[in-house]
């Protein structure tokens, strides 16, 4: 498909730049089959049924944005996949004044070397000493606020505990689960009461999911790759509810991807642990999951694709084009909506 379709027009006062406080007070726009309802995250309990389970990408953000120097030029990286204990891959600024084998500085006793250049521009960096790179970098590093954030304000000490979810227990993402920002001990307490499930994967989100579409064809777009992990008896405990009636609703866009990843053809989970590299489109045939509570995504990216996919796309511009009319609060600190294609009853 034309990646121009997946376009729309996005005010940039509906950027959010703080989460909601409390962060279950956001707001959700809920599109049920082809109606749009404006609802709240606090509503959600109520949107779900006995015997549903929501499940959670339990990542933890690493403070993965390093900035240093090469001799007088200023180098920025933003690490997003682990290579090994002592390397990473990372997207490098100003990568034009750093050659492979020289080293970076980033204060703080913390230093690489940059060991390669890949294709895609970017550097696989080996850290020096014999500490873990994540105690490197909770010394040296910053929070990796996506662009559209961190280009109108500076990184904070409020965005170390802001941009990381309740559930997040597995160090490697350089950028939030998103949709689960929302979620409080409270929001949890009267799903559980609502006979609403949950369950927990790992998906480390890679900065790779903020990369444009280049292409001008969604065939021609190239999709990063993340590691994720789904345990044998978590999928074990999906399928069985699902085998119920109960319906597998993912939180968040990565949640969906490693889910749909493990998935055969006849919707049942398997077991996972491995990269995956899942683009999915409008002709995709959904296959672990029966809904998604996601936030709003960037025009021409690959997550309005995949929701696009999952809706219907006149049906996501149509709730698009309703979300920027209200005033909805966009991207990654922004409200969330609630999918429920064909939803029954």
């Amino acid at each position: 498909m034309r990646v121009d379709a997946f376009d729309f027009d996005l005010p940039n006062e509906r950027i959010a730049l703080r989460p909601a406080r409390p962060r279950d007070a956001a707001r959700m726009l809920v599109v049920d089959g082809g109606t749009i309802v404006d609802a709240g995250v606090g509503d959600l309990p109520t949107w779900l049924r006995p015997g549903d389970c929501l499940v959670f990408n339990d990542t933890r953000v690493i403070p993965a944005q390093l900035e240093g120097r090469r001799g007088d030029a200023r180098i920025g990286a933003t690490l997003h996949k682990r290579i090994d204990l002592r390397r990473w891959q990372a997207f490098v600024r100003n990568a034009k004044r750093l050659r492979v084998g020289e080293t970076v500085d980033f204060g703080a006793d913390v230093a690489a070397v940059a060991e390669e250049r890949l294709p895609d521009g970017s550097f696989i960096l080996a850290f020096a000493g014999d500490e873990p790179v994540e105690v490197l970098l909770e010394r040296a590093g910053t929070m990796p606020l996506p662009p559209y954030i961190a280009g109108k304000r500076p990184t904070d000490d409020d965005d170390r505990s802001d941009y990381q979810t309740m559930f997040a227990a597995k160090d490697g993402a350089v950028a939030a689960p998103t949709a689960a920002l929302h979620f409080t001990p409270g929001l949890l307490a009267a799903l559980e009461t609502a006979g609403v499930a949950t369950e927990t994967l790992t998906l480390h989100v890679g900065a790779g999911t903020f990369l444009p579409v280049k292409a001008d064809d969604t065939d021609d777009h190239v999709m990063h790759a993340e590691w994720g992990r789904i345990e044998p008896d978590t999928a074990a405990r999906l399928n069985a509810m699902r085998a119920a009636g109960g319906r597998i609703i993912a939180v968040g866009t990565t949640s969906l991807r490693l889910l749909e990843s493990a998935a055969q053809d006849d919707g049942t989970i398997t077991a996972f642990a491995g990269d995956t590299s899942i683009f999915i489109t409008p002709g995709y045939r959904f296959k672990a999951i029966d809904g998604l509570m996601t936030n709003f995504h960037l025009p021409k990216s690959t997550l309005f694709m995949l929701v696009s996919a999952l809706m219907g796309l006149e049906t996501m511009q149509a709730a698009y084009a309703h979300a920027i009319a209200s005033e909805y609060r966009f991207y990654s600190y922004g409200d969330a909506s609630l999918l429920l294609p064909n939803r029954a009853g």
